[in-house]
């Protein structure tokens, strides 16, 4: 199978280094980036063929897309991609406009459409799905999560206006927020209505609002919250579940789940998450190998992904009610 990565920032390179994980060889991947001190880096350390313009040539010999561009311009890639029949795997995005006709050419010409869904690989979120399914808590009756991390933390290597966390459609913590719901609305189910606040509180230098809070009630009856931010010198993603018969507590920071039960009296604790961590970079590889997997998987079995271009646009429009409530300061139905 042959690979054609469009984008060689942090992503993009991360995303090379998956497709070698899944023995596609460096012969079998092609790497474009208008940057060439960026091309030259992943030819260098990985071997693959790079260049600086997208050619023709290479989309046509091309099997599959993995698009790790900014997410403005994820679209025509993708579309690029679909008008040649060719898959395309889709990093995480903020933006909706142009996926619902993107899908119909998808499924009118059986391509596999994959939007990264990273936190369904994790550890963490993957064993707290089976610990509330199997009842461990009883049922689920609220739930708060806290994901954030220090903007200028990302890519210490760079300023924040360099690149597209400081764009105001695109910003970091706008972009977290479907990031982290994509696991969070499975797990608790339907969102019936949401209510939503967001706010620049620190002296960064980008036009962006560096905290979202969100509240969630799910059909189940559930309440939610959720606080995405940019702010956090300790990086941090902490979820505690208030169920019936007992609370669950996931620290990702701490690598532990600890689930308390009413009926002993007593807390468990396991250790979740641990993996290899690349070098300038935060979260394992594992999760990012395993999801490029599926990807791979997919294509090869002519499958459809779990999670779709359609599933995608239902995860981002739950960020645009919450930015409709707070322009509006009512709740909003999901």
């Amino acid at each position: 199978m042959k690979l054609l990565v469009v984008g060689l920032g942090s992503m993009g390179k991360r995303r090379v280094r998956n497709l070698l994980a899944n023995g596609i060889s460096p012969s079998d991947i092609v790497g474009v980036d208008k940057r060439e001190d960026r091309a030259e880096e992943a030819r260098t350390k990985y071997g693959i063929t790079t260049h600086t313009t997208l050619r023709d040539e290479d989309v046509a010999a091309a099997d599959a897309f993995v698009i790790s561009t900014p997410p403005d311009h994820h679209l025509p890639y993708a579309q690029k991609a679909a008008a040649h029949g060719k898959h395309m795997f889709i990093e995480a995005s903020v933006l909706a406009e142009g996926l619902d006709e993107l899908a119909q050419e998808v499924d009118n010409k059986h391509l596999v459409a994959f939007p990264s869904c990273t936190m369904r690989f994790f550890a963490g979120p993957r064993r707290v799905r089976e610990l509330v399914q199997s009842n461990a808590i009883g049922k689920v009756l609220a739930w708060q999560y806290q994901s954030g991390q220090y903007l200028p933390d990302w890519h210490p290597w760079e300023p924040i206006t360099d690149f597209y966390v400081s764009n105001p459609e695109t910003g970091g913590c706008r972009e977290i927020v479907p990031f982290e719901m994509v696991w969070l609305e499975p797990l608790f189910g339907a969102v019936a209505d949401i209510d939503g606040r967001h706010a620049k509180r620190s002296d960064m230098p980008a036009a962006i609002d560096d905290i979202y809070m969100l509240q969630t009630r799910h059909e189940s009856g559930a309440l939610g919250q959720l606080i995405v931010d940019v702010l956090s010198r300790s990086a941090v993603r902490h979820l505690r579940i208030t169920g019936s018969e007992g609370t669950l507590e996931w620290d990702d920071s701490a690598k532990r789940i600890r689930v308390y039960s009413a009926a002993t009296g007593q807390w468990t604790e396991e250790s979740v998450g641990l993996g290899t961590v690349e070098s300038k970079y935060i979260n394992p590889e594992e999760p990012y190998i395993e999801e490029i997997r599926t990807y791979l998987s997919c294509i090869q079995s002519k499958t459809a992904p779990a999670y779709t271009l359609r599933d995608d646009i239902k995860i981002l429009d739950l960020l645009y009610r919450a930015e409709e409530s707070a322009k509006t300061g009512r709740r909003v139905a999901a």
